[in-house]
């Protein structure tokens, strides 16, 4: 399996490559950080990253003389972090990576990467944000919206590992997985998760 995702890597000052001030999930506020789209190589026997690119925000593509100072090439153009996560996962592809699935969570511009797999035949799972738009019955809803018309009977419980508090598990739709749902608490049961970020 390719696991693809971003994470930002906090900075201090201004001459780190790629720097910038957007919203940070690692701080959980606008914070100067480089942005970089990792790509994983995970299977049952252990995991290891195998491929990384750096995010250059659009701020970054008319500073020339900024971009000198932090040795950026001339030739490295503007790239959404879902173009960059497809270039990371067609090396892969191209060096024979064994992988049936390629996963990643909500990354900017993911339909890019989205189409590209299904252009390639590839099976994937990747995350989309709880305002996607999703076409059925001929109308299109919102994640959200489709998510709120499932019965709480069409969630099941799914192993994701074992984590350090015990197992980890995640919801999803189709038919019942290996991980044990935990007794009700309260008369309501623990845990239904959204398809959704």
């Amino acid at each position: 399996m390719l696991v693809s995702d971003e994470t930002g890597f906090l900075k201090k000052g201004t001459k780190s490559a790629g720097g910038a001030r957007p919203y940070s999930g690692t701080a959980g506020r606008r914070e100067n950080q480089q942005i970089g789209v990792l790509l994983l190589s995970a299977s049952d026997r252990g995991a290891a990253f195998i491929d990384r690119a750096l995010y250059l925000p659009d701020e970054w593509m008319g500073a020339a003389a900024r971009r000198e100072e932090a040795h950026i090439p001339a030739q490295v153009g503007f790239a959404t972090k879902g173009a960059l996560a497809r270039e990371l996962v067609a090396r892969a592809f191209a060096a024979a990576v064994p992988a049936r699935w390629i996963v990643g969570d909500t990354v900017d511009s993911g339909d890019e990467l989205r189409r590209w797999l299904e252009g390639q035949g590839r099976n994937y799972v990747l995350a989309v944000p709880s305002t996607h738009g999703i076409w059925t019955r001929a109308r299109q809803l919102t994640v959200d919206q489709l998510v709120l018309q499932l019965s709480a009977d069409t969630w099941v419980r799914l192993s994701a590992g074992e984590g350090s508090h015990g197992p980890r598990c995640a919801g999803t739709t189709g038919p019942a997985g290996a991980c044990p749902i935990p007794p009700r608490q309260q008369g309501k049961p623990t845990g239904y998760w959204r398809a959704a970020a």
